[in-house]
């Protein structure tokens, strides 16, 4: 993982971690598995993963980079309703090509970027932060990748599975 500045590599370590939480906690979840939502309310796993992809669509654009065809995530966006009708949702072992099909792109981009590239002003912000920085929108966007794979853990438990990570 080399890089060209001393902040780039702390992300792509983190996006390495975040591929092995995605894998174990997937891991032998079935379709209908990854639709159990929590008794209180909330998202399944499909949900959140394809999430995750929906703005790894957005994160590989900002790095220059085509991912996946942007309206396939467009079901999964922030704010989107719970998925209730299974007919809805994507595959979950196509949502997991995905989110690996763009892996290796995402972390070497993040390599390849310099001081300057990472201090530029982004192209847009998604908490409207005025002085975004494209460097501190690919913190944030891998911050929220994390967050909602976390979540995953918590919901693989929920859908009758051991927790896949001790």
């Amino acid at each position: 993982m080399e890089s060209k500045t001393r902040y780039a590599e702390p992300l792509q370590i983190q996006l390495s971690y975040n591929q092995f939480v995605v894998q174990k906690n997937a891991d032998s979840l079935s379709q209908e598995e990854s639709l159990s939502s929590p008794p209180q309310g909330g998202n399944c796993v499909n949900w959140v993963i394809g999430h995750v992809n929906h703005a790894r669509g957005t994160l590989a654009a900002v790095l220059g980079l085509r991912a996946f065809d942007p309206d396939k995530y467009k079901r999964y966006e922030r704010g989107s309703a719970p998925l209730a009708d299974p007919s809805e949702a994507l595959p979950l072992d196509e949502m997991l090509a995905d989110f690996q099909s763009v892996q290796e792109g995402i972390v070497n981009a993040i390599g390849s970027l310099d001081d300057g590239a990472l201090d530029a002003k982004a192209p847009f912000s998604p908490v409207g932060n005025e002085n975004e920085t494209v460097g501190s929108l690919i913190a944030g966007l891998v911050f929220h990748e994390s967050y909602h794979l976390g979540q995953t853990g918590v919901l693989r438990r929920l859908a009758g599975k051991d927790g896949a990570i001790a």
